[in-house]
């Protein structure tokens, strides 16, 4: 997130400013607008970067979650254009699903299409899905869908309340996170928002402390998975509390008959960071 994007994100989310005509966002529809990144090629440098600051070894194939990196500037392209409904600064990444056609070698170049839809009623305010479609050539290779929420007067009765994933005993691992994770992840996947980078710059919009991304989060659980899922599979993650940094947080997973329930939860008080599934395709 170069400067120039970081303060079009963030300028919504100031009072006064985000009342002025080209930076107030008036909570209205999504634009019905297809953005593109094409001919990116998945570059070896750069995936054994994001791998070793998630714990995913060195392959000739990317991550599971790789192509989400890729597709990060075009998420942050629709939701700071004036026709969009929501500030990007204050949004919160409720859920997150990828689904792996089959792994994406080193070397390939990969288009990305992404699309902004579903805009509805939560039980906590407005939700709407930022889906990506990663191809090479016409094969269809690579899929997300990234469901943002702006908080507000939620609709309790009839709302849509999230996903609903197992809970999972986290007798795992627990993992101690630095104070500088938020900036190691933010180098290697653009996503430079304040609450994940320093202290003084997360109390600035409201947090104790900075956090943690909660895509880091899930693609460090995808790495303990890692060598225990199929080439085609389904990743689907529910994010709950933030992890303060630094911090620590325990690892858990069951098997099931379709793959694993996971969770990342904090190890003294149990309360969990993250629920997630994966599902062989």
């Amino acid at each position: 997130m170069a400067l120039p994007v970081m303060l079009k994100a963030a300028l919504p989310a100031v009072p006064g400013l985000n009342q002025l005509p080209g930076i107030k966002k008036t909570g209205g529809a999504l634009p019905d607008v297809t953005l593109r990144r094409d001919d990116v090629v998945v570059e070896r440098a750069q995936v054994q970067r994001y791998a070793e600051v998630c714990g995913f070894p060195n392959k000739d194939v990317a991550p599971v979650p790789y192509l989400h990196m890729l597709a990060f500037p075009l998420h942050l392209q629709l939701m700071t254009d004036a026709s969009f409904p929501f500030p990007a600064i204050g949004s919160v990444h409720l859920e997150n699903t990828i689904v792996q056609h089959r792994p994406v070698a080193i070397g390939e170049t990969v288009s990305l299409a992404l699309t902004a839809d579903n805009l509805r009623a939560s039980t906590k305010g407005r939700a709407w899905d930022m889906n990506v479609t990663g191809t090479v050539g016409d094969e269809v290779v690579w899929e997300s869908v990234s469901t943002y929420l702006r908080v507000g007067k939620g609709d309790k009765e009839n709302g849509d309340p999230g996903m609903s994933l197992a809970t999972v005993d986290a007798k795992g691992p627990v993992w101690s996170l630095g104070s500088d994770l938020g900036r190691r992840y933010a180098a290697v996947s653009g996503d430079h928002n304040p609450i994940h980078l320093y202290p003084l710059t997360a109390k600035a919009l409201g947090f104790p402390r900075h956090i943690a991304h909660g895509m880091w989060s899930k693609a460090r659980c995808i790495a303990a998975l890692e060598n225990r899922l199929p080439d085609a599979v389904k990743v689907e993650v529910a994010f709950k509390k933030p992890i303060f940094l630094p911090g620590k947080a325990q690892f858990g997973t069951t098997a099931t008959a379709s793959g694993w329930d996971f969770t990342l939860v904090n190890p003294k008080s149990g309360a969990p960071h993250l629920l997630g599934r994966t599902s062989a395709l």
